[in-house]
């Protein structure tokens, strides 16, 4: 079998559950695979909640099937980052729900990132914690841009110019960028047009004063159209499409068109 560059000890006993506002996907690291991991995302039922999904989906899921005790899961949700030495775990609720509205009924959970000098904090519905940690004895969650985020750092350790970085995902578009070593902008936008991600794109670029000459722009995930990059090359010489084949080796996972940008990078670099 071809190496994959997958730790799979470690991994192989955890299933990994990534869950966004209307989607669901599961992934678990499975050396008989040509890719070092089994991918399945699931068909969300519109109409009923997340948790009833979950529910259907451990009944239905081929690979919630296979009896994992431990699970990872990947919250595509709202985020606040925290600097390390500002943050109080007593108030990091209060300030989550004075930033973001619409997480009534949720639990507020936190995750250090020491590489980062941050701590993000998320939520996540009540109901759908319980489903979940009835289900598996040991349980991790994680904001599913983690991954990203430890990836995207680093990668800019040693960049000679400054990067901003963009990950398309689910209509969305987070984008972030490092002084050294140290988020110095973090934020999300929808982008459910590709004119809207150039424009917040290009917003964001003008605001952090970056030169259109010499820093670069680095575009990964899910990107909606290559007008995009078209468009932005009329305004930054340095765009940059990231290819996780050449990043990774030419590992077999990152031709698995279908896996989400942060389980590839998850199985790949993170923690």
């Amino acid at each position: 079998m071809q190496q994959t560059g997958i730790n799979i000890e470690g991994r192989q006993a955890k299933v990994v559950l990534r869950i966004g506002e209307t989607s669901l996907s599961f992934a678990v690291a499975d050396s008989e695979t040509e890719t070092g991991v089994a991918f399945e995302p699931y068909t969300v039922r519109s109409g009923i909640s997340t948790a009833a999904n979950l529910r259907e989906a451990f009944k239905n899921a081929p690979l919630l099937q296979r009896g994992h005790r431990r699970a990872h899961v990947l919250l595509d949700t709202d985020f606040l980052l925290v600097p390390a030495e500002e943050f109080n775990a007593e108030t990091a609720a209060v300030f989550f729900h004075q930033t973001y509205t619409g997480h009534e009924g949720c639990v507020v959970l936190h995750q250090s990132l020491p590489d980062l000098n941050v701590v993000v904090v998320f939520a996540i519905n009540k109901d759908l914690k319980t489903v979940i940690e009835d289900r598996y004895e040991e349980v991790r969650f994680s904001h599913s841009c983690v991954p990203v985020w430890l990836f995207f750092h680093n990668r800019d350790h040693g960049a000679n110019s400054h990067r901003l970085y963009s990950y398309f995902h689910d209509n969305k578009m987070m984008v972030c960028c490092f002084e050294k070593g140290r988020f110095s902008f973090c934020n999300t936008f929808k982008a459910e047009s590709s004119r809207d991600a150039v424009f917040y794109l290009l917003y964001v670029w003008k605001q952090l004063g970056l030169d259109g000459g010499r820093d670069e722009l680095h575009l990964s995930g899910a990107i909606p159209s290559p007008w995009i990059e078209d468009t932005l090359h009329r305004y930054v010489h340095r765009v940059c499409p990231i290819n996780l084949s050449a990043c990774f080796n030419r590992a077999p996972i990152t031709r698995m068109k279908q896996m989400p940008f942060d389980i590839i990078t998850y199985y790949m670099k993170g923690k």
